[in-house]
């Protein structure tokens, strides 16, 4: 990876989770595609995604969204989510980020009290509707990619909870969904390293129980999270989204959220027009709403559509010296967690 410029980053965060945006300087990426361009940065030169994620210019809790012009003509911008583990096609949370962003720093023309931003992403097109007033993004609605369920309690066999049950489900990527009283946790800030450590563990062991795969898009192929949850009589969700190597998610999770959709459907507890909070371990909440049924390869499949609310908070600038010895970051094991040396 080499950059001619100094890398432009705009801080941002959705409702607490980090989500900062690449603006420009980034090197040009091979791929027609967004598609192809993620899987160049996973497959064959994952240099940019390093530098930027991983220490001393990065820590654990960020992630880096890279803008990208489109690759279809019916789209205003496209991105990357870049996280320690891997680039992932589509994250709730960092799409309103992404909105958000453009918007208000007019890369994208602001129209009041609503503006459409249509994004290209690995995952597919992402429509959202941002409610804009005196020039902030006030919220962001994304109609995402249709989610759909995969299985719904497949027994996941582990050596220190014995056998436990999990929903797996796509809602933008591959998630399996646990309630959290089965790895004998609740999801309050306090248990945030316990649960952080359990869902790495469990994902790793996913990776030899269960098989994905994008009826699709092919190259999705993989459960990207395990996501911890507790429901509620009133039909609310408190979720806990581990990342790999070892942290969890301050948001309320859009991707994961939007997975509960289809498993809720699946399960014949949610129809169209149905609308669920989602509440974050900090208290931050989404609302997710069924706007329809359809099909993905065969599978019955809801159209999900996810609200919230980005922040844009500062800007930065990056370079890289080529002297420097940290050119592709380091990462340890104080902070990052129990799997950062598989990073």
């Amino acid at each position: 990876m080499t950059t001619a410029n100094s890398l432009e980053i705009l801080l941002v965060h959705c409702q607490g989770e980090s989500g900062n945006v690449l603006v420009s300087g980034a090197p040009e990426l091979p791929g027609a595609t967004v598609l192809e361009k993620m899987n160049f940065l996973n497959h064959v030169d994952n240099s940019l995604r390093l530098f930027l994620t991983r220490e001393p210019r990065a820590q654990v809790v960020q992630t880096t969204n890279l803008l990208l012009p489109p690759s279809r003509p019916d789209a205003d911008a496209g991105f990357i989510v870049l996280q320690p583990d891997m680039a992932h096609p589509m994250s709730g949370s960092n799409c309103i980020c992404v909105v958000t962003a453009l918007l208000e720093t007019g890369r994208v023309k602001m129209t009041e009290p609503e503006t459409i931003v249509r994004l290209d992403t690995a995952a597919g097109l992402i429509v959202a509707r941002a409610r804009c007033v005196g020039g902030r993004c006030i919220s962001v609605s994304l109609d995402n990619v249709p989610a759909f369920v995969v299985s719904l309690d497949a027994a996941i066999e582990t050596p220190k909870w014995g056998t436990i049950q999990a929903d797996i489900a796509f809602g933008g990527v591959f998630y399996a969904q646990i309630d959290v009283d089965q790895v004998g946790l609740r999801i309050v800030p306090e248990a945030a390293r316990a649960l952080a450590e359990a869902g790495t563990e469990i994902k790793a062991l996913l990776k030899n129980q269960i098989d994905v795969e994008h009826p699709d898009i092919p190259s999705l192929n993989e459960i990207a999270y395990v996501m911890f949850r507790e429901r509620h009589d009133d039909g609310t969700i408190t979720t806990c989204t581990t990342l790999k190597p070892g942290r969890v998610d301050r948001s309320p999770c859009g991707t994961g959220s939007s997975a509960n959709l289809a498993i809720l459907h699946a399960r014949g507890q949610l129809k169209t027009g149905d609308k669920r909070i989602s509440r974050s371990i900090i208290g931050g909440t989404f609302t997710a709403e069924m706007l329809g049924e359809t099909t993905v390869g065969g599978r019955p499949a809801v159209l999900p559509r996810i609200t919230g609310q980005g922040y844009v908070f500062g800007r930065q600038e990056l370079r890289l010296d080529p002297h420097d010895p940290f050119a592709t970051g380091f990462a340890l094991s104080d902070t990052w967690g129990p799997q950062v040396g598989e990073l």
